[in-house]
């Protein structure tokens, strides 16, 4: 007696494509659509079972999502075939190929295309990170990305994605990653565009550009979800994009979206991983452009300073005032370019302010702020990190002065860092509430702003 269809999704898209009852003809075409995987050898009794609620692997999915796309002559994502789970979650584990890295990323995209507005913050696995770094660094590289689809990828497309990546990068420097709107957007790019191109046809040199444009889009998507405090997602994207990134054999942007990971793991405490992660990126980056060493060695600085090793955060902070002094506009990535002497001030004045020397770190001050109106939400956060280096250093009328500076910033900012340095803020001006002027920047410190 024949069990009864459990997953009635893939029931219908087996009727939409033609195939019907013919599950023999489908099982053969999933084969010879999944022998750039090896051989397949799925059946009649295979379509029977996936009928009734087994799940095939992720690739396995990811390929048929293809074959049923051929058919339909549109794009289908592995989400239409029923297989997923009521609660399905994505690990942040570094996928152990290119083709699990994008069966994972599109299964994470069309998650966040359902979900986004209610992202929750989660947790950051040091544990999970920490292996990413390892298998980034050491695996051998891969051999062949190259792939037969259904869509023909070109380099036009490819430069379409960087110019997309620079836009989205530019309204994150502008507004925050706190916005659910701009990220919907680009969870739904990922979803409809960049997935169906990766599932494509393309040659190496094609396929390694694709990879490193994706790892772009990916790795900015990350940075814009932990700016919103939505760190697993932040952790899965970055985790994604350090993959592909390999894919690409783009050692340079790998090391910066590691040093990202550290950036993160340092705001969450965990400082200790924090450190070796930026060590690991310093490392892996090998003979990288003095711009490149510039940012990474400020990020192992920072996490030194927070740790309170202030040894190792100024050999680091050295390390990185060099090499911004060696830079050569000439050579910096294109994604690079962002890193400037203020950035590196900021973090210099963070830095020095965490292992307790305002006087040190206020030298920094002229420079972090140093910035155009296209880095709003920097100038914002550097702007309360000296207001509070000031009030922790007992100068209450530099800091009030800061502190209205910094509500100048704040109307067009939806980021929760900067709200969680405003809170810091405040803490370090509760103990001076009798004074009138910060009584009055207190009041309006704690009035709701758009980054909540």
């Amino acid at each position: 007696m024949a069990r009864p269809v459990t997953n009635a999704m893939f029931q219908e898209m087996l009727h939409a494509a033609g195939y019907g009852n013919a599950h023999a003809a489908f099982a053969r075409q999933l084969n010879h659509a999944g022998r750039v995987h090896g051989t397949w050898r799925y059946d009649a009794a295979s379509v029977y079972w996936w009928l009734r609620g087994r799940r095939p692997a992720e690739h396995v999915q990811a390929t048929m999502a293809e074959t049923f796309a051929r058919k339909l002559a549109r794009p289908v994502a592995v989400t239409e075939l029923g297989f997923e789970a009521t609660n399905v979650t994505v690990s942040a584990s570094y996928p152990a190929s290119a083709s699990h890295a994008i069966d994972t990323a599109e299964k994470l995209w069309a998650l966040l295309a359902k979900q986004l507005d209610s992202s929750p913050a989660g947790t950051f696995h040091s544990g999970d990170a920490l292996r990413a770094a390892l298998a980034w660094r050491y695996d051998r590289p891969d051999e062949r990305v190259a792939r037969s689809g259904r869509q023909l990828v070109t380099r036009a497309d490819i430069q379409s994605l960087y110019a997309l990546a620079e836009h989205f990068m530019n309204l994150d420097r502008r507004h925050g990653g706190g916005s659910p709107r701009t990220r919907a957007i680009m969870a739904d790019f990922l979803v409809r565009q960049v997935a169906p191109m990766l599932r494509g046809t393309y040659t190496e040199a094609i396929g390694r550009d694709l990879m490193r444009a994706t790892a772009t889009l990916a790795g900015q998507l990350a940075f814009m979800f932990y700016d919103a405090g939505a760190h697993t997602s932040a952790q899965q994207h970055l985790t994604i994009a350090l993959r592909l990134a390999k894919a690409a054999d783009d050692r340079l942007y790998g090391a910066h979206l590691l040093a990202n990971l550290a950036t993160q793991a340092v705001y969450l405490g965990h400082t200790q991983d924090a450190a070796r992660l930026a060590e690991a990126a310093i490392d892996g980056a090998g003979r990288a452009p003095a711009a490149v060493r510039a940012r990474l060695y400020t990020t192992a600085a920072s996490a030194y300073g927070r740790a309170g090793e202030r040894r190792a955060c100024e050999t680091a902070l050295t390390k990185a005032e060099q090499a911004i002094d060696r830079t050569d506009t000439g050579e910096i990535p294109r994604w690079a370019t962002y890193f400037s002497p203020a950035h590196y001030a900021g973090t210099a004045l963070k830095c020095l302010s965490d292992l307790r020397l305002p006087e040190q770190a206020l030298r920094h001050a002229p420079v972090a702020i140093a910035l155009t109106n296209q880095n709003a939400r920097t100038l914002a956060l550097h702007t309360a990190l000296i207001a509070m280096t000031y009030a922790r250093a007992g100068d209450i009328e530099a800091a009030c002065h800061w502190g209205r500076e910094l509500g100048r910033h704040l109307p067009d900012v939806r980021s929760v860092r900067v709200t969680h340095r405003i809170r810091e803020l405040t803490t370090a001006l509760n103990a001076y509430q009798a004074v009138p002027q910060v009584n009055a920047l207190l009041e309006t410190l704690r009035a709701p702003v758009p980054n909540e």
